[in-house]
């Protein structure tokens, strides 16, 4: 996985968010004016707003708690739809991997009533954000830790190619650690997974199951209905109508993998769909895990990809949205026709401002990859 040392960047946001948090106490002791007025208006500390505050990281949190609140196409209850202020941080096709906070971000998060992020490896940064808070009652939830014991480790499957052996500036980081330091980090599980202080690293694409994203609502509705009483039953009315819609959905998955022709996706990409294929027991082979920040896949690889497509007789190669295409179309080259289509999957990490205004939802993003999947089942 990439390595993101947010430690010392971090420090320089929350020197810059102090400044923004100082200057909004001078203009708000003073007399009215434009000023305050435009400062108030970029952060909203506890109790100046009506609207509940609720800010998330990711497009799929943002989706759902419109859905949950009434303000998405399929709510059924749009009474408290004026009730609730949401916001999204990744929200100009930013990855997640490679997100890192800004100043306006950690003020954001630290006035808000709910705060929704995904929890794994790139979310290493909210530890700290979250000490700043002002607003000492914020619900937060952390997806993977609802999730708990379902949330799956990262899986290097055969042929896959691992993470090259951490940077030269890491090596000099770990060379200079004390020896009391050791017994922090672990040197690995059997399956060779590589683990930092001592801990395992997860597959954070967690919303890539629809299976999941019921739990996740779920835990959504109860913050909002705790912090929200007055609007619960609004709420509730919205999340059994959301999650009869991703029943649904989960259903046509099921039936797509009940009808496969082959059991086997391929990506000539990084792999962040590992939730989606075990929930209906779908083989998967692919060049990098979900969250590797590698790009160039080596001869090795491509071999082995090419091999398997030919041996599995596999009309497909995926990639993942945004990608250049590059290391499908050498599997392609190397296969023994050389005639498999090249199709994309939205892993839903950098959906836009602009993608949502152009009515991308969560179930029309999974629907999109629920066709994609049927054409790499052979259907």
């Amino acid at each position: 996985m990439k390595k993101i040392y947010i430690r010392d960047v971090l420090s320089k946001v929350m020197v810059s968010a102090m400044g923004v948090f100082m200057a909004v106490s001078l203009a708000s002791c003073g007399a009215a004016g434009s000023a305050g007025t435009a400062n108030n208006d970029i952060i909203k500390a506890p109790g100046n707003s009506d609207k509940l505050q609720v800010v998330t990281t990711i497009f799929p949190e943002y989706d759902w708690t419109r859905e949950i609140v009434g303000q998405g196409a399929n709510s059924v209850d749009k009474s408290a739809a004026d009730s609730v202020e949401i916001s999204m941080l990744l929200d100009n096709g930013v990855d997640l991997h490679s997100y890192q906070p800004t100043a306006a971000d950690i003020t954001r998060i630290s006035t808000c009533d709910i705060f929704i992020y995904v929890g794994g490896e790139s979310d290493k940064w909210v530890d700290d954000a979250l000490k700043e808070a002002i607003n000492k009652d914020m619900k937060v939830i952390d997806l993977m830790d609802v999730l708990g014991e379902s949330v799956k480790e990262e899986e290097l499957v055969e042929g896959m190619q691992g993470e090259e052996e951490e940077d030269e500036d890491a090596d000099s980081e770990h060379e200079n650690e004390d020896a009391d330091e050791n017994h922090d980090h672990e040197e690995g599980d059997e399956d060779g997974h590589h683990h930092e202080e001592g801990e395992i690293e997860y597959d954070e694409h967690v919303w890539l199951s629809v299976k999941n994203a019921e739990k996740l609502c779920t835990a959504f509705e109860e913050a909002l209905a705790e912090k929200d009483p007055e609007n619960a039953a609004a709420y509730k009315a919205n999340l059994d109508a959301y999650n009869d819609k991703l029943a649904a959905l989960d259903s046509e998955y099921q039936t797509a993998a009940d009808n496969a022709k082959v059991n086997t996706i391929l990506f000539g990409d990084r792999f962040p769909f590992r939730y989606m294929v075990d929930d209906y027991n779908i083989d998967y082979y692919a060049a990098f895990v979900g969250c590797s920040a590698e790009t160039e896949a080596s001869f090795e690889t491509v071999i082995f990809l090419s091999g398997k497509v030919d041996e599995l007789g596999l009309p497909v190669i995926c990639t993942i949205e945004n990608s250049d295409q590059k290391i499908a179309e050498t599997v392609k080259k190397n296969t023994e026709s050389g005639n498999q289509d090249i199709i994309s999957m939205n892993s839903l990490q950098a959906v836009t401002s602009k993608d949502i205004e152009e009515g991308v939802t969560y179930l029309s993003a999974m629907q999109e990859n629920l066709n994609s999947l049927k054409k790499a089942l052979g259907e």
